[in-house]
């Protein structure tokens, strides 16, 4: 079972078309971008909207942008935002019920933190650190050193054209709706 789910992976994804993208863009256009749901992302969304990543814009040029540049979001906080902060062990104390004990486990079984609920911990937390030491700036990079040169202009075009099809086909219903 994965500590971190879709959510996880749409959102960075959406991220990263942000950071390239100076215009704010809608959650449709985000989710249209990379094949998933669309109101899955548009759940997804808000929660970074209230953590303080994005900002969204309402309107014909409605959408989404980050709050703060991408070197300043570390991957921890969309991750925090997108799912909660999970712990990545729950501890059950089963170190004290060894048939062994009966009813009562001696004092020595259960003295101090359980060894391997500590081990857990020690991974979680060099695991968060990580996290928080990577930002969408870093991951943004790493995509525009694979990608060729004109990619991102060409996902730069399909985001524009997206706004202004959805800008004009507005127009016309607005239109159609005086006229009527």
């Amino acid at each position: 079972m994965a500590l971190y789910g879709a959510s996880t992976e749409y959102v960075l994804h959406s991220l990263l078309w942000l950071v390239e993208h100076t215009e704010p863009v809608s959650s449709l256009d985000l989710a249209d971008m990379q094949g998933i749901p669309a109101a899955f992302m548009a759940k997804l969304m808000p929660r970074l909207e209230k953590a303080g990543l994005l900002i969204a814009a309402e309107g014909l040029r409605g959408g989404y942008q980050l709050v703060r540049p991408a070197a300043q979001i570390s991957v921890l906080d969309v991750v925090d935002a997108a799912e909660g902060r999970k712990a990545l062990f729950t501890c059950q104390e089963i170190r004290g019920r060894c048939a062994l004990f009966g009813n009562c486990p001696p004092e020595w079984a259960e003295r101090g933190v359980c060894s391997i609920h500590a081990a857990m911990l020690q991974a979680e937390q060099a695991m968060r650190a990580q996290l928080a030491q990577t930002t969408l700036a870093d991951l943004a990079q790493t995509v525009r050193n694979k990608a060729p040169t004109a990619f991102m202009g060409e996902a730069e075009h399909w985001f524009g054209e997206r706004a202004r099809t959805r800008r004009t086909s507005r127009v016309r219903q607005k239109k159609r709706a005086a006229s009527a």
